[in-house]
């Protein structure tokens, strides 16, 4: 197994106002990037998965903020048809990027690993055999210039349960929270089985999975988007070392319901944020 384990203690201690500085420093090299892929008429596919409000929506809404829309996509696939169930690679194969194009799956191939199996939603023979051709599908793909990242963002329980109860008793984000949500929530021992499978037979040196730890929002956005652009090469490439930032910092902000909470302290701030599903975390 080739699993790459991020817990990135760079940007602990990390403050609105450097956040938005490193945030800015990143996205003009993600410019970069896709400025390449347009040019070189690059193929590159990001894949983020994780458990409900792990923060993969809005990890990609930051990724793509500032990127020329022509060139980039969003996939979020929805319930699929019969057809789509039993022909699932065939189903993916058609929103995979076009020449000079990078595409952003929001949940993926690897739902079939996930949540489709601990839910029910396919059978074990249909798991069984996604499990023994994915690979194979994977390097086909690259072997025709397909340059894949594997994202896998992880959460706490506790902390998925604050954001799920966020979601519930907000005025503006309560439909983000399903039944079915609700209903996976309560498999957490069974999901993290088919997760640690999945992990085992799919993170290949090729193609690994990056696991990043998003309890908090703000550092797993930085820390994901800091990875993909070390990782892949393009032409210009320069990135900074993230700066060390301090808790003696008193001007952290924070906004809980669309109300903004100013001059906080580092662990008002900590406080605040742990019981928000805001996308600012």
């Amino acid at each position: 197994m080739s699993l790459i384990t991020f817990d990135l203690n760079a940007y602990k201690k990390l403050n609105p106002k450097a956040y938005a500085l490193e945030k800015r420093r990143l996205q003009i090299e993600l410019l970069k990037l896709q400025e390449d892929v347009i040019k070189n008429e690059r193929r590159i596919c990001i894949v983020f998965e994780g458990r409900d409000t792990a923060g993969k929506s809005s990890a990609i809404k930051f990724f793509s903020e500032y990127l020329m829309p022509k060139n980039f996509k969003y996939v979020a696939l929805g319930i699929p048809t019969k057809w789509e169930s039993s022909n699932w690679f065939k189903r993916w194969s058609k929103v995979l990027p076009k020449k000079g194009e990078i595409a952003f799956l929001d949940r993926s191939w690897y739902t079939r690993a996930l949540t489709e199996p601990v839910m029910g939603y396919c059978s074990e023979n249909q798991y069984l055999e996604f499990m023994k051709e994915v690979n194979h599908w994977e390097k086909k793909q690259i072997r025709k210039g397909m340059e894949i990242i594997k994202f896998y963002f992880s959460l706490s329980q506790d902390q998925q349960k604050r954001r799920m109860n966020a979601r519930k008793k907000s005025e503006l984000k309560y439909w983000k929270l399903s039944k079915n949500d609700e209903g996976i929530a309560t498999k957490w021992d069974i999901f993290s089985l088919y997760k640690e499978e999945m992990f085992e037979k799919t993170s290949t040196n090729i193609s690994p999975w990056v696991s990043i730890n998003a309890n908090n929002k703000m550092i797993a956005r930085l820390t994901a988007l800091r990875f993909l652009l070390n990782k892949i090469a393009y032409k210009d490439k320069k990135l900074l070392k993230p700066a060390r930032w301090s808790k003696k910092i008193q001007n952290y902000q924070a906004s809980l319901e669309g109300v903004l909470f100013e001059n906080l302290t580092y662990e008002q701030y900590m406080l605040i944020t742990k019981y928000t599903d805001d996308t600012t975390q």
